[in-house]
């Protein structure tokens, strides 16, 4: 009887079991450490939902990503402010300095001085932005509760933007696999575009 149960049992729940507790420490990682290309992972993951039986899996990993990465910014957040109000500074926020460009951060100053808060919605969602704005709301001494009022749609947007990319690559291709190469593809170019953009400047 038990045999026949976990005969019975489709391959979704297990990739489910597995792959929805990667999916959150990967995002809240990425989230501390701006290195891992989560929005490629949230496409990724958009993609497996889409191809699922089960009807509410986007809708999961829509709450596990958009929570996931808040969860990371918030960490993220309090050591910069930690960094801040140290004398001699902390390793999080040189780190976080050395990948703002001056104009960007600059630039983000502005921005948060003429909109406030509401610029990190748009920080989420322009590629490379996250870190400027970031460090702006640092140096400007913004409270943690009034940067997390900002953080909530910031990635409830960001987690939208790239499960919709998962979603087209998922509804163009009949194979699991070939939506998750397309989503990857496209998640990575538009995340790193500005980057080649500014070194290409540079030359």
């Amino acid at each position: 009887m038990t045999q026949e149960v976990v005969g019975q049992v489709p391959p979704e729940s297990t990739q489910q079991a597995v792959g929805y507790p990667a999916l959150f420490l990967l995002v809240v990682l990425g989230s501390l450490v701006p290195v891992v290309p989560t929005g490629a992972l949230v496409s990724t993951a958009a993609v497996v939902a889409f191809h699922q039986l089960d009807p509410f899996a986007l809708l999961v990993v829509f709450a596990l990503a958009s929570s996931a990465a808040f969860l990371g910014d918030m960490g993220l957040y309090w050591l910069g402010v930690r960094g801040v109000r140290s004398r001699n500074g902390s390793r999080w926020l040189e780190a976080l300095r050395k990948r703002a460009a001056p104009d960007r951060l600059e630039q983000a100053q502005r921005k948060l001085h003429e909109h406030g808060s509401q610029v990190l919605v748009l920080s989420r969602l322009v590629p490379a932005g996250r870190i400027p704005v970031m460090l702006a709301c640092l140096f400007s001494r913004m409270p943690m509760r009034r940067f997390a009022r900002g953080d909530v749609p910031a990635c409830l947007a960001w987690a939208a933007a790239y499960q919709l990319i998962g979603i087209l690559g998922g509804s163009l291709f009949p194979e699991p696999w070939q939506g998750v190469v397309a989503a990857v593809a496209l998640a990575l170019l538009i995340s790193g575009a500005p980057t080649v953009w500014r070194r290409l400047r540079r030359t």
